[in-house]
């Protein structure tokens, strides 16, 4: 089975992320879409990262209804902060019957070069890249032939404004999917 990796803090999940998981399955040969949730990212600060089991659940609430998705927890067990390559590594290990496909921004290709052993990521997987408003392909890869650009429709929200929205007091209403704002509201997340 051919699987797309959506990595990311999904602090919380949004509709965002659900969109590109869905462009992914339906407009590629990808079979089925895994949110991989990462504990810590080795980029970001994480001042304000929800616990990772809460986020696990918050992913499940929001895709519960839709087979071609899955969550997965295989970074919980690994280092922190954890490597795309290592958890690459360690999926194949753990399910040689599939073939995976990380996905990215455009802006995580502006700085792939800096990720820790990106060349070993190139030299063994595809890449499936969605473009962002405001970020340009990164020159050092932009022709390479593992590396494949897609132009998915993206609502321009994150995380980071939904947290903010919810500090500021506002509604959330229809930026997360409906299960994951009643869970945030009944567990006083983000506030």
């Amino acid at each position: 089975m051919k699987i797309g990796l959506l990595f990311g803090s999904f602090n919380p999940i949004h509709t965002g992320h659900l969109l590109i998981a869905n462009y992914m399955v339906e407009y590629t040969e990808l079979d089925k879409i895994w949110f991989v949730v990462s504990p810590q990212n080795p980029f970001k600060v994480n001042d304000e990262l929800l616990d990772e089991n809460l986020r696990l659940k918050m992913i499940e609430m929001a895709i519960a209804d839709d087979n071609r998705f899955e969550a997965c927890s295989i970074e919980f067990g690994m280092p922190k902060p954890n490597y795309t390559y290592l958890t690459l590594t360690t999926l194949a290990e753990k399910y040689p019957e599939h073939q995976f496909t990380p996905i990215i921004g455009g802006d995580n290709l502006q700085s792939f070069h800096l990720w820790k052993n990106y060349e070993s990521i190139l030299e063994n997987y595809q890449l499936f890249v969605y473009r962002r408003a405001g970020f340009h392909e990164n020159p050092l890869l932009a022709n390479h032939k593992k590396i494949s650009l897609y132009e998915v429709p993206l609502l321009n929200i994150s995380s980071t404004y939904i947290r903010e929205t919810l500090q500021a007091g506002k509604s959330i209403r229809y930026l997360v999917p409906k299960v994951v704002k009643e869970f945030i509201d009944e567990n006083d997340l983000y506030r």
